[in-house]
């Protein structure tokens, strides 16, 4: 899985190396619907994808580290 959305923020994996800079983006926050952030993925508010191309480059990190991934 590389995004998906929940209630209205949109869930991205961005991965373990890129997760530090991900989570300091405006509109961006560590995802921890669990309770404890996990780590390499981040809840992006609305206001942070409303354009297509702030969209596109979420969603595009988000394929990155999901195509760098083996298959299983």
């Amino acid at each position: 899985m590389s995004c998906g959305v929940l209630d209205d923020e949109l869930v991205v994996r961005v991965g373990p190396d890129v997760y530090e800079d991900a989570v300091t983006q405006l509109h961006a926050r560590p995802m921890d619907f669990t309770g404890r952030a996990m780590k390499g993925w981040v809840y992006i508010a609305p206001d942070g994808f409303s354009e297509d191309a702030d969209l596109d480059r979420w969603i595009a990190l988000g394929r990155e580290f999901a195509s760098s991934l083996s298959v299983k």
